[in-house]
């Protein structure tokens, strides 16, 4: 998936938050399949175990019998039909969760060839926040970075002031 192109910069910025708002000693459920990021959480230190690449929008057994104390997720909501229901369902008192942002000058990923891989939502920050705020959650600090492109353009300029990706720590009482 990441062939010639990890995303080093996410993933510097995603740990980083991750870090400043939960501690080592937490139980984490990462929501999704296991992938690199996984592996960048347990090297520093975190308990993660992953989803099974089950599809969350019918399927929300494992999350329903975690007994994880923090919810992971990301860049997973914008692929659920109804990312609203898997919210709803979380136990867990602490979700760390991070979207790529709906840009206006492209359209949503779409994967020609990978069915799981397309984006059905692409959130702006107050769409998100509004979906975790419905779903119970109380928003307790957010982030937003750049995504810029080595490639040459007017979407490749636009992509070095324009945030794309959006992360969230919220609580639930």
């Amino acid at each position: 998936m990441y062939e010639n192109n990890f995303p080093n910069k996410r993933y510097r910025h995603t740990i980083a938050f991750l870090q400043k708002h939960i501690n080592t000693s937490e139980s984490i459920l990462d929501l999704g399949a296991e992938n690199p990021f996984s592996e960048i959480m347990k090297s520093s230190g975190y308990q993660v175990n992953n989803t099974s690449g089950e599809d969350l929008d019918v399927n929300f057994e494992k999350v329903i019998s975690s007994d994880a104390e923090v919810i992971t997720a990301f860049e997973i909501f914008e692929h659920l039909v109804a990312p609203f229901n898997v919210l709803k369902e979380i136990k867990a008192k602490k979700l760390v969760a991070s979207i790529p942002m709906r840009l206006w000058f492209s359209s949503a990923y779409r994967s020609k060839t990978d069915p799981w891989d397309r984006h059905y939502h692409e959130f702006e920050d107050w769409q998100f926040d509004w979906l975790l705020e419905k779903a119970g959650w109380k928003i307790k600090d957010t982030a937003k970075w750049t995504n810029p492109t080595k490639k040459f353009g007017i979407r490749p300029i636009l992509r070095l002031f324009t945030p794309r990706y959006y992360i969230v720590y919220a609580e639930r009482d």
